[in-house]
Order: structure tokens, then C-alpha cells, then sequence
């Protein structure tokens, strides 16, 4: 008897973003590295580190590591002045 090996019939879509190069140079190893040990102690909490994470992008973007996109799109909303006059104490 001779079992064939089916495909499954979900359909697969490409990511949102599509594919993009690594970084196989280490062109923006330092800022991937600041953002990894910052998530690691802070316990993996993305809140403290939302500046670097912002800074590698930044880095991949410069650098045609990933297609240049607004930043504002990424999630990193500018605060106005008003918004962080409010937090001043």
C-alpha cells in the first residue's frame, strides 16, 4: 500500500511586509544588541526599550535593510509638547 503525501489545503499568505534582507554585514549589530539586553533587563517588558527598538529601525532603514516607512506607521507616535508638558511635574 502506498501512502502519498498530501498538501494542506489552508492557503498561506506572504507577510504584510514582505521579505527583507538580514543583516549579514552586522550594520546594525550594536543597536540590535542595545535593544536585546535592554528587553532582557527589563524583564522582557518592550515599554523601557521603545527607543532603541526605534533606533534599530531607523538604522535598518538608513541602511536598505528594510523599506523606508514612516515611523508613525511602525507605532512610534510622536508626543506633542502638550503631552509631555502633562507628564512634567
Amino acid at each position: 500500500m502506498s501512502y502519498t503525501y498530501r498538501q494542506s489545503a489552508i492557503e498561506r499568505e506572504p507577510p504584510l511586509k514582505g521579505s527583507f534582507p538580514l543583516d549579514h554585514d552586522g550594520v546594525c549589530k550594536l543597536q540590535m544588541l542595545d535593544y536585546m539586553l535592554c528587553l532582557q533587563s527589563n524583564g522582557l517588558s518592550s515599554s523601557p526599550c521603545h527607543n532603541l527598538a526605534k533606533e534599530y529601525l531607523k538604522c535598518r532603514m538608513e541602511n536598505n535593510l528594510m523599506l523606508e516607512e514612516d515611523m508613525d506607521k511602525l507605532g512610534f507616535k510622536e508626543k506633542s509638547k502638550n503631552q509631555l508638558n502633562e507628564k512634567s511635574p
